[in-house]
């Protein structure tokens, strides 16, 4: 067990075990993403509710666009696994904090805007997570960054 923390965040506090945990998530969905178009399609499902009658009524997600979204993921992972390793710089815990607000705005116009979502299972977990990780960052602003 003690070789197992020594390669945990050295600082206090919740957030940077959070980012390191949450930036393990996404370098496996990044993984996920090029294998397959089965959990990407889970978050892309398409909308019967489209500006179009005939438009998405299944998801929308190609091979291409699926390894797209995987790279992207990718780099917002890496983002994160250095922000929990360097939280107290704010040069890093800036960019982690962006990684999370243009995932929401991501989510957000797709299933408000393109309407290549719905609301469920899918959109809600990286809507949770993006939406809480931004308030838990800035509540602990101060803490971590003065």
């Amino acid at each position: 067990m003690l070789h197992f923390q020594s390669y945990l965040p050295r600082h206090d506090g919740l957030l940077p075990i959070w980012l390191l945990f949450i930036s393990a998530v996404a370098f496996l969905n990044s993984i996920q993403a090029y294998c397959s178009t089965r959990y990407t399609s889970r978050v892309y499902s398409g909308n019967t509710k489209t500006f179009i009658k005939s438009a998405l009524l299944k998801s929308p997600v190609t091979p291409l666009s699926s390894r797209t979204f995987g790279t992207w993921t990718l780099i917002q992972s890496i983002v994160r696994l250095y922000a929990a390793y360097h939280i107290t710089e704010p040069a890093f815990y800036w960019l982690s904090f962006l990684t999370f607000a243009v995932a929401f705005g991501h989510f957000m116009s797709e299933w408000q805007i393109y309407r290549t979502t719905r609301w469920g299972s899918g959109l809600a977990g990286p809507v949770a997570v993006s939406s809480g990780t931004m308030l838990w960052m800035i509540l602990k602003k101060g803490y971590y960054i003065g």
